[in-house]
Parts: C-alpha cells; structure tokens; sequence
C-alpha cells in the first residue's frame, strides 16, 4: 500500500496561538515536536495497515518543521514549497492508495480554531460553488482529480465535522475545540494514540468508499481581508472584481482552481 500524508500545525494537539506556529518565536519548538510526533504516530498506523511506501509533505509555513530524523524507513519527505498549484499535497499521483491528513484546521471565518484560516491569513473567506471552503476542501478536491480518496483527517473538532459532512466514511480524530482565542485539546499522548489507530483502521476500510465525486463546474469566490489585495488579484486571467474585496473565478477543472488559488494570494 502508498500512502500519502500531509501534516500541518495548526491542528496539532495543544497549539492555540501564532507565536506557537512561527519558527521565529521561542514557543516553536515544543510545537514542531508535535507536528513530527502526530506524524510519526501516522506513519506508524499506516505501516500497521500495510503500507510499504509513504510520502509526506510538511506543508506548514516555510516546510520545514518535522524533524526527519524521527522518521520511519519506509517514508519519504517533500520539504520546502516548488510552487506547483496542489501545494500542501505536491507530488501527489494516481499511484497513491489513499491521502492522509495530519494537523489540519478549521477554515477561514469558522470559529472552530483559534488560528482557523484558509492558506492565508489575507483570506477572510473562501468560498467553492457557494459552499465555505477549509484546506481541507482543496486537497480533498484536489486528490478526487487523481481519484485518490482521503482516508484519514486529524484537527479541531470543527473541521471534523466539517470532514464528516463531505463523506462521513472519511476517519477523523479530532485533536481540541476552539473556544474563542483559547483551545481546549486532548494530550499529545491521546492525539499520538488517536491518530495511530485511527490511520490503522481507516486504511484496512473500504477505500474506494472514501472517494468523493467532483461537480463538472467549479465556482471560486475569495473575499479578502485588504481590498487593495481584491483589485489585485482580479488582474489574474479569468477573474473578476465582484466588489466588496472579493473576485470571483469560473471554471470546468479543479486545476485551474487550485492555479487560481496560488496566484491570487499574497502573504
């Protein structure tokens, strides 16, 4: 079996303010410990299940968090950002059994996480054929173009439900709660186990079960913090100024959406 893991920090058990998520600060490193713990824990429930080949992406800020020394034999790591558009699942094929996401977060706008967002803090919602869209939403999408089913998501306990509305097949372990600018999270020892036995029996059910199915046509709206940001942005082929700091962009192929989505945020 291929597995494919994608880890963010955001979701990460315990973590609930930016200075925690930023390399620069001296509250990082206990939190970059975890990421790697919850993706190790990952690994370990996958390898259990039978995979033989896992990659994995850091796909939090500069992708470069986990510590690869704690990693299992059979993984591999993307590191750093290439710039191609599926972004936080880069690398990404049709040869992949199942996708796996570990540390991921509430959406722009939701209240679900104390650092919820949607790829950038300029994003104040996104929106995908009318319907609020997480990072979750994106790579979920993104895997359907390759036909490779989410398995497994680890994070708030509002993106899981967030999860559960997608496909309710999808296996979940949800690490806190969001209770305005505090969280209130399980152990790092129960979200390590959680996680571990949650990918375990994720990927020994019925994969093809967990796949989603792609609307012809896609809808991509951004409403943004800053409308100089907004005017911007609708300079991007095919988008257009909708007003109050939002574009809009149409198209028949998630590709182009995720392509949209790269070039028309900036940090």
């Amino acid at each position: 079996m291929k597995v494919y893991i994608s880890a963010d920090i955001e979701g990460t058990a315990g973590i609930t303010h930016w200075d925690e998520a930023d390399r620069n600060n001296p509250a990082y490193p206990e939190f970059r410990e975890e990421m790697t713990r919850e993706v190790v824990a990952a690994c370990d429930g996958a390898v259990a299940a039978g995979a033989t080949d896992i990659l994995i992406k850091d796909a939090h800020d500069s992708g470069r968090n986990i510590y690869v020394s704690q990693l299992p034999e059979c993984a591999r790591i993307v590191r750093g950002w290439s710039g191609h558009p599926y972004s936080m699942v880069q690398e990404l094929d049709e040869s992949f059994d199942a996708l796996v996401l570990v540390g991921y977060h509430s959406r722009a706008g939701a209240e679900g996480n104390p650092l919820a967002h949607t790829m950038s803090l300029n994003v104040a919602e996104m929106r995908i054929n009318g319907e609020p869209a997480s990072e979750f939403m994106l790579h979920t999408y993104a895997a359907a173009t390759l036909g490779v089913p989410v398995a497994f998501v680890s994070g708030d306990e509002g993106l899981c439900a967030d999860v559960k509305k997608v496909n309710p097949k999808i296996g979940t372990f949800a690490t806190s709660r969001g209770v305005g600018p505090s969280s209130v999270s399980v152990s790092p020892a129960r979200a390590q186990r959680g996680i571990r036995e949650g990918v375990n029996a994720a990927l020994q059910e019925d994969l093809a079960s967990m796949k989603i199915r792609l609307p012809n046509a896609f809808t991509l709206q951004i409403k943004y913090t800053n409308p100089v940001n907004a005017y911007q942005a609708s300079f991007y082929p095919g988008a257009k100024h909708l007003g109050d700091r939002t574009i809009g962009f149409e198209t028949g192929d998630f590709f182009e959406v995720m392509r949209a989505v790269k070039f028309t945020l900036r940090d």
